[in-house]
């Protein structure tokens, strides 16, 4: 794939800007940071060039004057909401990432469990946070949020909610997730300061939409399939374009709230600091994107990629037919199809040919390798297996797995642990291949192959089991599977993948 992205420039760039905006305030800016700072994989698949870590990077530029502060809803903590790529509550993510950041040298300050009414799960959270040593603060349900303006900007609104003691210029205000209340702590946090006499600002750091580039451009149309479930739309900034005439995107639920938000920083400020939703924002990522063609076309493929796991989810009962339709209307406006995806006719021509489940990768020099359900393997295992043959040169029929690393796992699989299917799955076939690689140098050479499939494309004629659709994330393969199940069955099949 062809890099589309400087990512250097937007480490300076946005770093730069940031300084700047901290600058146009009391030397105090509350940093609303959406999205995911330091495995942004989608923005990575997006905008080639772009590092999943690149946001964590930019904020270490600024090390000595940011101090971190994260949110979680007691709602979340008290209905144990997981992360849906990490599979771990909200709870432990917090942990996870205040570890993350001092890691990497970032001051994390303290705790907000906001939408706290007394939920013993909150406060047991809060008791354990405190016994580490960290510091933790209490928001609180405001009546009438966020339309009675009056009330919320007052001592009985946000002047209840505990005010957050910070020590530095810019405050990170991060959250495990969406809905945590981020922005309504930041608000809190500039009444509270505007009581002592500070003058703070804030802003708002959402890489996607991305501002300035064309409403209907991939990047940006590949960030409505990513939030489908959200329901977000990207629409042109009506404020901004009457208050500059110039067009811009952003996203419905900025523009909804920026008129509460504008009474909101009148009532504290006398004045609001900003005309639209898009001068709240300091997002430069538009700015750095060095090959539009390259950028689009990763985008179209995230869409389609979108699509397929929408698909996926709707069959296992996991998201609405809603959301799916969403996404085919995006590729609609995209001008694309999952005929676009090379691997998917390669998969579904396997397939067909072989009258059984069938999967296709394709490498990174365009060369297509298959794989076909056998008595052996299954149809991603004996992808993998072939991949990895591929790219170490090894002839296609030279065995690189003895009998005698397989019929093991297949004898403990059936005899010992109950399974009806011998056929070894990703994982089982990667350890049979580092047995054999203990005594052939072939198995060695496609052993030390596997980081080479990082960032590969792969595609399945069925839906595949968790183990295989993990393993696949494992070794970042960027995989799709067809919303079928092999035999029609509404449960995996019995014979496996």
């Amino acid at each position: 794939m062809n890099i589309g992205f400087d990512n250097e420039k937007y480490l300076q760039m946005q770093s730069a800007h940031i300084r700047e905006r901290i600058a146009q305030f009391d030397n105090k800016l509350y940093l609303e940071f959406g999205g995911k700072l330091f495995d942004d994989f989608h923005a990575s698949r997006v905008l080639p060039g772009f590092r999943p870590d690149s946001k964590m990077r930019m904020l270490m530029q600024l090390s000595d004057q940011a101090e971190i502060v994260i949110v979680i809803s007691a709602e979340d903590i008290e209905k144990n909401k997981v992360r849906g790529d990490l599979g771990i509550t909200y709870d432990v993510d917090v942990m996870r990432l205040m570890s993350i950041f001092k890691d990497h040298g970032l001051y994390v300050g303290s705790v907000v469990i906001t939408k706290y009414s007394g939920q013993q799960s909150a406060a047991l959270f809060k008791n354990k946070l405190e016994k580490l040593g960290i510091k933790v603060y209490n928001h609180y349900p405001i009546e009438g949020y966020p339309s009675n303006i009056p009330h919320i900007v007052s001592d009985e609104g946000y002047g209840k909610n505990d005010y957050i003691e910070t020590s530095r210029p810019l405050i990170v205000v991060t959250a495990p997730g969406p809905g945590s209340g981020k922005m309504a702590v930041c608000l809190s946090q500039l009444y509270h300061e505007h009581k002592r006499g500070i003058c703070a600002g804030y802003a708002k750091f959402e890489t996607f939409p991305i501002w300035n580039i064309p409403l209907k451009h991939p990047v940006n149309l590949a960030y409505e399939a990513a939030t489908a479930d959200l329901n977000d739309i990207n629409m042109i900034d009506p404020f901004h374009l009457e208050a500059y005439g110039k067009t811009t995107v952003n996203y419905n639920r900025d523009v909804e709230i920026f008129p509460v938000l504008n009474a909101m920083f009148e009532r504290i400020y006398g004045k609001s600091p900003y005309k639209s939703p898009t001068d709240m924002g300091v997002n430069m990522a538009g700015n750095c994107i060095c090959d539009d063609e390259a950028c689009k076309e990763a985008s179209n493929q995230e869409i389609i990629r979108r699509y397929y796991d929408s698909r996926r989810r709707a069959l296992a009962g996991a998201c609405s037919d809603e959301e799916v339709y969403k996404i085919e209307m995006l590729m609609n406006q995209a001008g694309i199809t999952v005929h676009d995806r090379p691997v998917v006719d390669a998969a579904m021509k396997r397939a067909e040919e072989t009258g059984a489940p069938a999967a296709a990768m394709e490498l990174h020099d365009g060369r297509m390798v298959t794989g076909k359900t056998s008595d052996l393997l299954g149809a991603c295992a004996a992808l993998l297996l072939n991949a990895l043959k591929e790219l170490a040169g090894i002839p296609h029929d030279r065995p690189v797995i003895s009998p005698a690393a397989i019929e093991p796992i297949q004898t403990l699989k059936t005899q010992y642990l109950g399974s009806k299917n011998p056929r070894l799955h990703t994982d089982e076939v990667l350890i049979a291949l580092s047995v054999s690689a203990a005594s052939d140098p072939n198995a060695q050479k496609a052993l030390e192959q596997l980081p080479n499939l990082k960032g590969c494309q792969a595609h399945t004629s069925v839906m595949v089991g968790d183990v295989d659709r993990k393993q696949f994330m494992k070794l970042s393969v960027q995989a799709t599977f067809e919303a079928k199940y092999e035999n029609n069955s509404v449960f995996f099949p019995k014979k496996g993948v």
